[in-house]
């Protein structure tokens, strides 16, 4: 009989993905060549390909790759340098098509409406359904591209408390990554357009995303009972062939896998270059690891805050990014301050206190928060 695989506890592994548009080098028009890059040794078409402890791997679209961790990192350092390099390599396997990846949460010109092409593929009868559901053909669907972070819990305390930490983390995000200030060739209504649409693409359906900040649970039972059933009888009708009865289907901030015992944080802007995504990356852990050790505020504490108010405040920062303030009683006594702060002050703060951080991603978060988010910065150069 195989040995089954031990869980990994809370912050003994993570996993990292980050995705990418696929550009004319010239023009930046969206060019549909992920197969290109997803050939195994007889020239199939994967959905996924090893490339050492970096893998390649599809999405719903065809000019979209995803970089992820070729299995949970025991480090988020020094996995900068390791993306960095398959980014160099996929660029270079690209050049022959006068192809490039380009960075950032959502390309500024693409229109989605014409430009969309579905993965055709392998797993491609999921994709199938989402779009015969929802039409994905939209910026919420083909032009979304951000960095996912898993996070292992190896039993039920360890699943609630890092729940409750990613919970109440989660609207402080968008201060720190907003990446997608641009829409079709003019500044979008948010600075972090993306969430705009990650919020409003299925609502023909509201239990897949809920409230997006995940409600409080008691532990696994709890959220399968509150979150993932009414989802699943919702989506039913729509899905006779159950191809969507997955955990997957949720489309909260985060959300629990449990074939793997991970939570995954979803709502993390792709940034202009690996290391200052896992520079991002390795706050937010710090700041959830902060929360998951009862730091700031305690356990009942965080699992007491209104998931309204929270999610008013992520909407907050997903319009303003770092201007957007942490006010109101119960907000600042949840973060441990003395008087209403803004997000971006509130994450200088923290970047110099947290520990854990290594020591080049603490350097560029310093110069990072001092400019703002990088939608931010593309605002201030881009100009009206």
């Amino acid at each position: 009989m195989a040995e089954s695989i031990k869980p990994l506890s809370a912050f003994t592994g993570f996993g990292i993905e980050l995705e990418y548009m696929i550009v004319d080098r010239g023009t930046l028009a969206v060019r549909p060549l992920a197969e290109r890059l997803l050939l195994d040794a007889s020239g199939e078409v994967r959905n996924e390909i090893g490339h050492g402890d970096i893998a390649w791997s599809n999405e719903l679209v065809s000019h979209v790759i995803e970089l992820k961790t070729n299995g949970p990192a025991r480090s988020l350092h020094g996995l900068a340098e390791r993306f960095h390099r398959n980014v160099i390599a996929i660029n270079e396997a690209l050049a022959g098509e006068d192809a490039r990846l380009l960075p950032t949460a959502t390309h500024p010109l693409f229109d989605p409406a014409t430009e969309t092409r579905l993965w055709p593929h392998g797993q491609n009868r999921v994709y199938k359904a989402y779009d015969r559901i929802f039409g994905c053909r939209g910026h919420g669907w083909s032009n979304l591209q951000s960095m996912h972070i898993n996070l292992p819990f190896a039993n039920e305390d360890e699943f609630r408390r890092l729940h409750a930490a990613i919970r109440v983390v989660l609207p402080l995000i968008p201060a720190l990554s907003a990446s997608s200030p641009l829409e079709q060739g003019r500044p979008a209504p948010w600075i972090d357009g993306r969430l705009r649409y990650y919020r409003d693409n299925q609502k023909r359906i509201p239990s897949i995303s809920g409230p997006v900040i995940p409600e409080p649970v008691e532990g696994m039972a709890d959220y399968h009972q509150r979150i993932l059933e009414p989802m699943y009888r919702e989506v039913a009708p729509w899905d006779p062939d159950g191809e969507l009865q997955d955990d997957w289907l949720n489309s909260r901030a985060a959300i629990a896998r449990f074939e793997r015992q991970t939570i995954e944080i979803r709502i993390i802007d792709l940034q202009e270059c690996p290391a200052a995504d896992l520079a991002i990356a390795e706050l937010i852990v710090a700041q959830v690891r902060a929360f998951y050790e009862a730091g700031p505020a305690s356990y009942q504490q965080q699992q007491a805050m209104s998931t309204n108010t929270l999610a008013e405040l992520l909407w907050t920062a997903a319009r303003e990014g770092e201007r957007a303030m942490i006010e109101g009683r119960e907000l600042e006594a949840l973060f441990g301050l003395k008087r209403a702060q803004s997000l971006g002050e509130y994450w200088q703060n923290q970047a110099a206190l947290l520990p854990g951080l290594s020591a080049s991603s603490r350097g560029l978060l310093v110069r990072m928060l001092e400019r703002g988010p990088l939608g931010r910065a593309i605002l201030t150069r881009t100009g009206s």
